[in-house]
Formats: C-alpha cells, structure tokens, sequence
C-alpha cells in the first residue's frame, strides 16, 4: 500500500503549482486594487491625476476574485474557520472521521460553486453589463465563483487524500 501512496504523491508538485499560480493571481489584483484605489482616491484630490468612473466596480470586482480564491488557498494551508477548542476532549479517531466529514461538505461546496457559479455567469453575468463599462459583460463580476470552486476542488482532493493516508499509514505501521 505504501508503493501507491509513493506513486500518487509524484503529482504533489502538480497541487504546488496550483497553489503558486493562485497565490500569484491573488497578489497580482491586490496590486491592482491598490494602484487603481490609489488613483481614483489621488485623483478627487489632484487636478491631473484622472479619477475614473470605472474605479469602484472594477476594485470591487477584483476584491471578489481575491476573497474567493484566498479562501481556496486557506483550504491547502488548513488555515479556514474551523471549531477546535473541544478537540483536547474528544477521541483523535473522532477529530479524524469529522475531519474528513468537513472535507466532503467542502468538496460538495466546491462543485456547487463550480455548477452554479458557471450557470450565474453564463446566464446572468452575460446579460448584463457594468454600469460605467456598459461593453464589458458582468460575466467577470461571477466568474470568480467558478474558479474558486475548481481551486477547491483541486486542494480538497489534496485534502482528503492526505487523511487517508494517514489513516492508512498508521494503520499499517501498527
């Protein structure tokens, strides 16, 4: 058993580089929030900086992309919102199986987000249009749901593959 785990673990750079491409993407539009916060702020203020119309909806569209995929990031890292306190006075079989549970829940979450959030961009976003860009589609505006979803999915599997290879490992070292 411990050859298939060695086997599958060759694709971890695969999750690596899934995470890095994530991570990148999100510091990339938080330097674009910044920047473009930053000249719609200086240009109310300063005569020649431009202040744009289109300023607030793009940040505000930016800012969903970088909360959605920093949540699925959260999820590689085991750093999203979870109940411990109580995990002193409970069995480390029962932290384990729960843990697992919460994983399903989320996998389950990511494919709705996947399903739904492509059906709302397809759908609603593709109809309309952003009110000081009335060219670009709001199809941007719902797309973030989407490829968080994928991103979850991805690092979920990751996830629940790391639990059961614990569970089977220590297992077989007994």
């Amino acid at each position: 058993m411990e050859g298939f785990f060695k086997q599958v673990d060759k694709i971890k750079p695969l999750y690596d580089f899934t995470y890095q491409v994530m991570l990148f993407i999100c510091k990339v539009l938080l330097i674009a929030d910044i920047l473009i916060t930053s000249m719609s702020v200086a240009g109310r203020y300063i005569s020649f900086i431009p202040d744009p119309a289109w300023s607030e909806e793009v940040v505000l569209t930016l800012m969903s992309y970088m909360a959605v995929l920093s949540a699925a990031l959260a999820i590689r890292r085991g750093a999203h919102i979870r109940m411990t306190a109580l995990d002193v006075y409970l069995p480390k079989k029962l932290i384990k199986a729960l843990d697992i549970l919460n994983d399903i829940f989320v996998l389950v979450l990511a494919v709705v987000m996947i399903v739904v959030g492509w059906q709302y961009a397809s759908t609603i976003g593709a109809k309309g249009s952003y009110v000081s860009m009335p060219s670009l589609s709001r199809f941007w505006m719902y797309f973030p749901i989407p490829v968080a979803g994928v991103a979850m999915l991805v690092f979920e599997i990751e996830a629940v593959y790391n639990h059961i290879k614990g569970i089977v490992l220590k297992e077989g070292n007994k």
